[in-house]
């Protein structure tokens, strides 16, 4: 696709926008899915099925491309769809904004990875990110009867395993200067496929019965699997073509998007002291090094 592939600045932002506003809002059709007999593990295998398979159509002969670079893609692959694994299964069973915030640590987790595997230095600012990520997280998570401040169930682990897990994609991706657009989209929805069909077998529903599954349920994971493919792309896009600095600022619109929307249509809402954790923690994200 020629328009992917040149850039423009505005394309760019309203990708990123874009990609905001759909994972702001996307746990609501995989909890109403889930809520339908369609496990978490299934319905991101269906629709990230459904993404591969579009994609497939639509760049051809592309997805070869994939197979080029094994010692590459192969880690990739992994880190980029338990990222995603991860982030729905979290939203399901946890509280958006709480599963959201401890996500959005990534920017910790970039900073420490990015100096074991790039042997980039944190420098003070980036000493100083990761003292916010870590105090904004702990007055997010303190519960004086609860004991340590650590997620308190299996979501929230969820939820920070894919913020981890975001962090090492960012980095295994400015490693691999060499992949296109569509070769890292590729891994993105290949390994979300891969990892759900290997976990599919241990999950606590492994497949729905067919006479739970009406024909809207159906639409919604195509309409899903849509989404995502554009949403991959676009963000893809957006990223590539988009200062590190206006990228994290415009990101951060999928947390104003999370809390309307789980706040009229789940009732979810923030105690003050994770409101203050959590503005801890975003203001880290602001402030983290650029790598411009």
């Amino acid at each position: 696709m020629k328009l992917l592939t040149t850039k423009h600045p505005l394309l760019a932002t309203c990708g990123l926008l874009f990609g905001a506003v759909a994972w702001g809002i996307i746990w609501y059709p995989y909890r109403l899915l889930d809520q339908a007999g369609v496990s978490g593990i299934a319905a991101s295998a269906a629709t990230y099925a459904v993404a591969l398979l579009l994609g497939g159509l639509l760049f051809g002969r592309s997805w070869r491309k994939v197979l080029v670079h094994p010692a590459t893609m192969l880690p990739l692959m992994l880190a980029a769809g338990w990222t995603n694994l991860a982030y729905v299964l979290a939203v399901i069973d946890g509280e958006v904004m709480r599963v959201l915030l401890l996500f959005y640590l990534s920017p910790l987790w970039t900073l420490l990875l990015a100096r074991m595997l790039l042997d980039e230095p944190a420098g003070r600012r980036g000493l100083l990110v990761i003292a916010l990520s870590l105090a904004g997280a702990f007055v997010m998570l303190w519960r004086p009867a609860l004991g340590l401040p650590l997620p308190h169930n299996g979501a929230e682990w969820l939820g920070f395993s894919a913020g981890l897990s975001f962090a090492l994609t960012n980095v295994l991706t400015r490693r691999a200067t060499h992949l296109t657009l569509e070769a890292k989209s590729f891994a993105i929805w290949g390994g979300v496929v891969m990892l759900a069909l290997l976990l599919l077998p241990f999950s606590r529903i492994v497949l729905p019965s067919p006479a739970q599954i009406t024909a809207s349920h159906w639409l919604l994971m195509l309409v899903l699997g849509v989404i995502l493919m554009v949403t991959t792309l676009l963000v893809q896009y957006g990223v590539t073509h988009t200062r590190v600095t206006r990228a994290s600022v415009i990101f951060l619109f999928e947390l104003v998007v999370a809390s309307i929307s789980s706040y009229w249509l789940a009732g979810e809402v923030l105690s003050v002291h994770e409101w203050v954790g959590g503005a801890m923690i975003v203001a880290a994200t602001l402030f983290a090094p650029s790598g411009d």
